[in-house]
């Protein structure tokens, strides 16, 4: 195997793929990079087992063939290199030299025949959508996932393709994340859990302007990212592979009030800093933030109370229903307004014991939030 190859280009290809790779890995393999080397293009390939991420560079290959590198001591070398070409060569069973100008590396490897292979996915239906509204969707969303490695169904977000839309929802039982979006599917429904770290490599991934197209087995999911032309030194696109969260779902339509009760409609930014603002007088023992609205104000007021202090702030509003007194974890409300980026938006409630909704006005967007005790 011997390929040039710009240095840039190379230094991104493998910052591209560099992030599944674990520094506790159970097997020295997945610790390397897969190095294919073959007519105009250099593949990249990493993997975890349950992840796995390939990405191809621009080269110009005189020798065609693989080894595999340790990822987090090419990463370096490749960054510390100057700016022009770099060759890599094959000198022996398992070791590469690499040269750019007067610089040369010798890294020791492992054989190409030891790498796990990524799973393939022909003769599978695909589903296309752009990155920029996936990528907005899980936006949305992913905040929302359990870290509880007690309940590893909730941890990841939930894909569901069915009469012509895409739904993404994310849960951690307290407060609960849906997004839809019209898209063309498969024949059939079809669903299944990413898990959280997969959520985060793909909204690493996303680029403005291209597409992602989506295919699936019946324990993985194959993510093809095109990637735009004028990506320095990547060619066509980046395949990410994931394992599914195995398991059943939660019905998280029982989630969501059918009737909603009373609602305020609210400039988007001016809720959420006064949120933020109230959240600055919660601490461990009280973090609550307490909403009341009054048809005879005509004002929801916006307060918390601790033991180093309080804090109280008025929002005009239009309000035409009972007056409420509701209490919330200020993060699970502050997370949905961040998320968004429309003006205004709709908060709907019910009395103090049922949950809130943030919900979008132009999007098919809500996020239901559970109450907390007012003591």
């Amino acid at each position: 195997m011997k390929f040039k190859v710009n240095r840039n280009h190379l230094f991104t290809g493998l910052t591209s793929v560099t992030n599944v790779v674990g520094t506790r890995a159970t097997m020295p393999i997945l610790q390397n990079v897969l190095i294919e080397a073959e007519g105009d293009t250099v593949t990249l390939t990493t993997t975890n087992l349950d992840l796995g991420i390939c990405a191809r560079v621009k080269a110009s290959v005189s020798s065609p063939g693989k080894i595999t590198l340790p990822i987090k001591r090419l990463v370096p070398i490749i960054r510390s290199l100057p700016n022009g070409d770099a060759t890599l060569e094959l000198t022996g069973k398992d070791r590469v030299k690499i040269t750019s100008g007067s610089s040369v590396f010798h890294v020791v490897g492992l054989s190409a025949e030891q790498f796990p292979p990524l799973a393939t996915f022909s003769g599978q239906s695909k589903i296309s959508i752009e990155q920029d509204d996936l990528g907005s969707m899980l936006r949305k969303v992913s905040y929302a996932q359990s870290t509880d490695e007690n309940r590893y169904i909730l941890n990841g977000v939930f894909f569901e393709f069915a009469n012509g839309k895409l739904t993404v929802v994310a849960t951690d039982g307290r407060r609960l994340a849906k997004c839809e979006r019209e898209l063309a599917g498969p024949d059939k429904p079809l669903s299944f859990i990413l898990p959280a770290r997969t959520i985060a490599e793909l909204q690493r991934l996303f680029k403005s302007g291209s597409k992602a197209h989506i295919l699936n087995n019946e324990r993985q999911v194959n993510f093809i990212i095109d990637i735009p032309k004028n990506d320095e030194g990547l060619v066509d696109r980046i395949q990410l592979v994931s394992k599914v969260v195995e398991g059943n779902y939660p019905n998280y339509r029982q989630v969501i009030p059918k009737d909603a009760g009373s609602k305020v409609r609210l400039e988007r930014e001016k809720f959420l800093d006064t949120v933020n603002r109230a959240s600055l007088m919660c601490d461990d023992r009280n973090n609550t933030v307490r909403l009341s609205v009054s048809k005879k104000t005509q004002n929801l007021e916006i307060s918390s109370k601790s033991e180093t202090g309080e804090s109280q702030e008025l929002i005009a509003v239009k309000y035409d229903g009972p007056d409420v007194n509701i209490a919330f974890n200020p993060g699970y409300v502050i997370d949905p307004l961040k998320a968004l980026t429309e003006d205004e938006i709709d908060f709907e409630f019910k009395d103090d014991m049922s949950p809130g909704v943030v919900r979008a006005l132009k999007e098919d967007f809500l996020c239901v939030v559970m109450p907390q005790r007012i003591s």
